[in-house]
């Protein structure tokens, strides 16, 4: 059985079932993305790291080679799991489907 390909425009959905729900229970089909974009085939993974227990979260690279060090990103720093979340989603979106996604965790609104 072969790796599951995501299709942007079938799995669009699973982008707004995770912009509105970062971290908690997801539906089947939004887990299968996640599980995807997770597996990335370089072997390198985009990651979050927690600085700060429960306050502070940056953004690092895990090597293909994981006797090497993480490699971090000076900024943002988040303060926000969700915001964090959702960084990491968008990057990962990007690496697996070439597009990019241009919208804040929550609407201007709140929703």
């Amino acid at each position: 059985m072969g790796r599951y390909h995501i299709d942007p425009e079938s799995d669009r959905q699973f982008v707004e079932e995770f912009r509105s729900n970062p971290v908690g229970k997801h539906s089947p089909g939004l887990m299968r993305v996640l599980s995807t974009l997770r597996d990335d085939p370089s072997g390198k993974q985009i990651v979050l790291f927690c600085r700060v227990p429960f306050s502070e979260w940056q953004i690092a690279e895990m090597p293909a080679d994981r006797r090497q060090p993480l490699v971090f990103e000076d900024n943002p720093i988040f303060i926000d799991r969700d915001e964090a979340e959702w960084e990491v989603f968008r990057r990962r979106w990007h690496a697996a489907t070439g597009e990019r996604i241009n919208l804040p965790l929550r609407s201007a609104s709140g929703g």
